[in-house]
């Protein structure tokens, strides 16, 4: 169950990646997660992430620093420090990750290209999938033609 591979995660969830660039105005990036219901965009430069805008960015950054959203760019409030996952972690290593490292949003690399972004709630979901399974496959074994 937890040693499902991220990989496998984003063919369920998908790929998509929404992102800005770094001269984003904060009020940009707010409205394209707003758009797409997520919470954070990568911040792409060359085609490469350099950081990450989150909403906890919002609140700690811009809100309670009574910056102007409107003026503020992303280059100067985003999260600079990025943890990334490759396809071939497991469920359990990027859980740890993100426990540890008190990150939601986690760029999947596959060497030095992005190929999706997972977030905890795609790892909940993942985990819940993974149950759901399990517990459908014991249902069977105990209730099933192997009992004499």
């Amino acid at each position: 169950m937890l040693s499902t591979r991220i990989g496998d995660v984003l063919r369920r969830k998908g790929d998509d990646v929404y992102s800005v660039g770094p001269l984003a105005t904060v009020i940009d990036a707010v409205n394209v997660m707003n758009d797409h219901h997520v919470g954070s965009v990568l911040v792409m430069e060359g085609g490469y992430p350099v950081g990450i805008f989150s909403e906890r960015d919002v609140l700690v950054r811009v809100v309670a620093a009574h910056r102007d959203p409107r003026q503020t760019l992303v280059r100067d409030v985003m999260t600079t420090r990025l943890y990334t996952a490759s396809p071939d972690d497991t469920l359990f290593e990027v859980m740890r990750l993100m426990t540890d490292r008190r990150c939601r949003h986690v760029p999947v690399m596959e060497g030095d290209e992005l190929i999706g972004l997972v977030s905890i709630g795609d790892l909940t979901k993942a985990t819940q999938h993974n149950l759901r399974q399990e517990v459908r496959e014991l249902s069977n074994y105990i209730g099933g033609p192997y009992l004499s």
